[in-house]
């Protein structure tokens, strides 16, 4: 029987997010498997994996924010802007940082920013990886990306190093925050540690270890767990045929759940609660003469067959 779901992984050190993805393929026996987001070899955490059917909302959950335990080194940058590469330069001490230019440093990095990714990273350049320019010595532009760190606090120092709670956007590389901060501070640092806590809506007390995926297709979370912060609408078996080929559904093929306000999208589900398919809305809102109107649901993201 096929597994439809996201399985929720807490990625150990070592192996890379494919190398897990490659060993829930075997242990699951299901070849479409696909990760929700990168985490770094030395990276450790929440890594949700979508299995079968929810390979087609991978971009989907994977947009939603995240949270990271992490661990900076003051003192020096290196190639990576981590623990893998090489040193930029001599160390230098960092206990002259004080408490007060540190939280004022920390400040400057919450909130909207225009984050330089590192050179060492899995962006495309001219369709090569970051990481393979950087590796062969060949310089690589990197523009700068929009993204938002919603929250960065400081839970405990101990010298040189700096333990911090990362609440940032998908897309945020949390070792650029680490070079940006000792930079900030003017005595260079690096990402030491990572753990993702949470992906989205996924946490690590839903997590199977990622060091034995032997048994864990009873804990992959059904399709219609999945997205609930997305209004749902419910429809009829007689409309499940349209819903199956992406056909527009009007007032007379649906039961109950039109959203009251202006939304992306919505969940299509059976009368069992199954999820059949994500759909834009057209037409929401009042009519002319003020009374609210229906709107039209166009099936996009199909998961029925």
């Amino acid at each position: 029987m096929a597994l439809d779901g996201v399985l929720v992984v807490d990625k150990p050190s070592g192996p890379t997010s494919h190398d897990v993805v490659a060993r829930a393929r075997r242990a699951l026996g299901e070849r479409r498997v696909g990760h929700t987001g990168t985490l770094d070899p030395f990276a450790t955490g929440v890594l949700a994996l979508c299995i079968g059917k929810a390979t087609r909302l991978a971009r989907f959950l994977s947009a939603g924010e995240k949270v990271y335990r992490a661990t900076v080194r003051l003192g020096f940058a290196t190639t990576t802007d981590d623990l893998t590469g090489a040193p930029l330069g001599a160390a230098v001490a960092a206990d002259a940082v004080s408490p007060a230019a540190l939280q004022a440093a920390l400040a400057t990095l919450v909130g909207r920013l225009d984050q330089v990714p590192p050179a060492f990273s899995a962006k495309h350049v001219g369709g090569r990886r970051a990481y393979e320019l950087a590796r062969a010595g060949e310089p690589a532009p990197r523009p700068a990306a929009p993204v938002t760190v919603h929250a960065l606090e400081l839970l405990d120092r101990d010298g040189e190093l700096l333990r911090l709670e990362v609440r940032c956007s998908a897309g945020t590389y949390v070792r650029a925050l680490a070079r940006d901060l000792g930079e900030r501070l003017g005595v260079g640092g690096h990402l030491v540690e990572l753990r993702r806590i949470r992906s989205g809506a996924f946490e690590l007390s839903q997590a199977v270890a990622g060091d034995d995926l032997s048994g864990a297709g009873a804990r992959v979370l059904p399709l219609s767990e999945l997205l609930t912060d997305l209004p749902a609408v419910r429809v009829p078996a007689s409309a499940r045929v349209l819903v199956k080929n992406g056909r527009d559904l009007g007032p007379a093929e649906t039961l109950a759940g039109f959203p009251e306000h202006a939304v992306e999208r919505v969940r299509l589900l059976d009368e069992t609660g199954a999820l059949l398919a994500l759909a834009v809305p057209h037409g929401l809102g009042d009519g002319p003469d003020g009374l609210p109107r229906f709107p039209i649901l166009h099936p996009d993201v199909v998961l029925v067959d």
